[in-house]
């Protein structure tokens, strides 16, 4: 007996939360087990039938999914960075993607049948990476920083720029199919194009004019980019997704706008809609497949692994600095993700009711695609990048989540020691600061989505949180444990031991993340201690001048912060180890004022 509907969708949304936790634990990206969980629940053992279960309103939700996912994913297109990533990407993301298009789409023509239209937006659905299946597979097998930029910068461009090329393709697919071709598929372009603008602009006079309270900007956003879909698809068949994107690029790319509290809302319902709407979709395929479907998807994945990626790699990196090495490294790496997954399923569905021959095949040749690279290049990539000598060393540097006084003081000193450091926060004002120093700084919320796609954790391999909000703090070690591993993990106590509630101390207990410099040191202490003048200072030990040496020249109340090796290597203290010193390292500490009144500046600024 089958499970009542209410079960089915309740089921859906925590077997979703699952497959995220699961992805997250093991570093690889969550559509791999969304899929698989799709297949099984689905074809597998016939629990889950989506659309008996949603009716008509299963075309709908997944039309609005997609849309939201195109905006959100749209919204992080920036103008400027395209000016910035520099000719490979730039070369990787039009030459290659164009090539790696042609030669999918003359495979799925060739080997699976598919009509030269059809097989055209098969190529343009698979030549999108993405940065959410390429940032976790990147953290696992971590390449050097060169090739790990080019990766991840080349993941989020292409992602709204194929989905673009994507939805123009499909948009030619219909009006020739409507018998208008030219004239229908332009009025789609024009009309989609002038709805995003419009939706775009509207919502961004709401937002200069403070029309909307903050508690309802997200709501607003949320309403206006359904209503441009729902909108522009009246005007114009099938007009909608061009709106939603076109909407999405603009809103990013406008100055001014406050838009982080917008951006972090969508980012969490995409993760909601996604694992929704994979397991969904992956549930609705037939089973056994479609003639032919199984073999032809094989072969194609392997024109994908063998011929697409190589060719594109070496049209796109034609004039480039990269070394044979790096990029066969490139030519290995190349996984799909979302944009592949969802879009392709909400084509292959139209085109099937408008019965197109051959829509059929677009969902399981598609799916062949993401599971085979996911699966294939996860597993050999990091060998491959050993073999090869691309492999970034040892991870020494350290990610600081907060940007304030204290956290600048502790990064400067770092910095000046060649330990590499990044400062995460959400803080505008603290990172500005930062940035005025010199300092390596991310802008925005460590522990969003956002954060995901765009953190660069190459060389880090610490984390130290140091925000003056506690919850982040805490919240920062449990996101990021799976990095950097849980002695890895330190966390500055923000106020006296006196001033924590046993709440809080019981909260503090289950995340298990030891105390940055001791149980007694505070934020507030640190604070207070830089504000009176005191100094951050670094010595160079010795046998002659040790620990011990260094606390007679400069008093007992000198607090010793860490240490670092020759190899860059940064110890710390914390309430259950002592500070590792030997000679030959330099020794960190925030030292006192001299006798004489002198006041030495600190580290950072205030």
């Amino acid at each position: 007996m089958n499970p009542s509907v209410p079960l089915q969708l309740a089921a859906l949304v925590v077997i979703g939360f699952a497959a995220q936790w699961l992805a997250w634990r093991v570093r690889l990206p969550a559509i791999l087990f969304l899929l698989l969980i799709g297949l099984v629940l689905g074809p597998g053992v016939g629990w889950l039938h989506p659309q008996a279960a949603m009716g008509e309103l299963f075309f709908p939700f997944i039309s609005f999914g997609v849309a939201i996912i195109l905006f959100e994913g749209s919204s992080n297109l920036r103008f400027s960075e395209l000016r910035e990533v520099g000719g490979t990407i730039l070369r990787l993301v039009s030459v290659g993607a164009l090539v790696t298009l042609a030669v999918l789409a003359a495979a799925a023509h060739w080997i699976a049948g598919m009509s030269w239209e059809l097989a055209a937006l098969f190529g343009a659905l698979t030549c999108v990476t993405g940065p959410t299946v390429v940032a976790p597979m990147l953290r696992a097998v971590r390449p050097n920083a060169r090739i790990a930029n080019v990766l991840r910068w080349e993941g989020i461009v292409i992602d709204p720029l194929g989905a673009l090329f994507a939805v123009l393709t499909y948009e030619a697919i219909v009006s020739h199919q409507g018998g208008h071709a030219l004239a229908v598929f332009g009025a789609t372009i024009l009309v989609g194009t002038i709805c995003g603008a419009i939706g775009a602009m509207v919502l961004a006079f709401l937002l200069r004019h403070h029309w909307l309270p903050e508690y309802l900007q997200t709501f607003a956003a949320l309403a206006l980019v359904l209503a441009t879909f729902a909108l522009s698809n009246e005007v114009a068949h099938e007009s909608g997704l061009l709106a939603v994107t076109i909407m999405g690029i603009t809103i990013g790319n406008l100055r001014g706008l406050a838009i982080g509290e917008i951006l972090s809302f969508k980012e969490h319902l995409s993760t909601l809609l996604i694992s929704a709407l994979f397991i969904l979709l992956a549930a609705r395929l037939a089973w056994p497949l479609p003639d032919g479907a199984l073999g032809a998807g094989l072969a194609i994945l392997l024109v994908a692994l063998f011929v697409a990626r190589p060719l594109s790699v070496w049209a796109g990196s034609v004039g480039g600095n990269l070394s044979w090495r790096e990029r066969a490294m490139l030519a290995w790496f190349a996984p799909r993700g979302i944009v592949a997954a969802a879009v392709s399923s909400l084509f292959a569905l139209r085109l099937e009711e408008q019965g197109l021959a051959g829509a059929e095949l677009l969902v399981p040749l598609t799916f062949a695609i993401i599971i085979g690279t996911v699966v294939v290049q996860s597993a050999t990539a990091r060998p491959l990048a050993r073999f090869l000598g691309v492999a970034a060393p040892e991870p020494n540097g350290v990610l600081i989540v907060g940007s304030n006084r204290v956290a600048r003081a502790i990064a400067a000193a770092l910095h000046e020691q060649e330990v590499k450091v990044v400062l995460a926060d959400d803080d505008w004002f603290d990172i500005r600061a930062a940035r005025m120093s010199n300092l390596p700084t991310w802008y925005g919320d460590p522990l969003s989505e956002h954060a995901t796609r765009t953190l660069n954790l190459d060389g880090l391999g610490q984390l130290f949180a140091m925000s003056a909000r506690r919850e982040l703090n805490g919240l920062a070690c449990v996101r990021y444990r799976a990095e950097f591993g849980r002695h890895h993990l330190f966390r500055l106590r923000v106020l006296p031991r006196a001033q924590d509630g046993n709440g809080r101390r019981q909260h503090d207990e289950s995340i298990r993340a030891p105390r940055l410099f001791g149980n007694d040191v505070t934020l507030t202490m640190l604070e207070d201690r830089l504000q009176q003048g005191w100094r951050i200072k670094t010595t160079r030990l010795s046998k002659a001048f040790d620990l011990a040496a260094f606390h007679t020249e400069h008093g007992a109340d000198a607090l010793p912060l860490f240490s670092v090796d020759e190899q860059k290597r940064t110890r710390v203290a914390t309430e259950t180890t002592a500070l590792v010193t030997r000679p030959g390292w330099s020794l960190t500490a925030l030292v006192a004022p001299r006798d004489n009144g002198e006041v030495a500046a600190s580290a950072a600024p205030a």
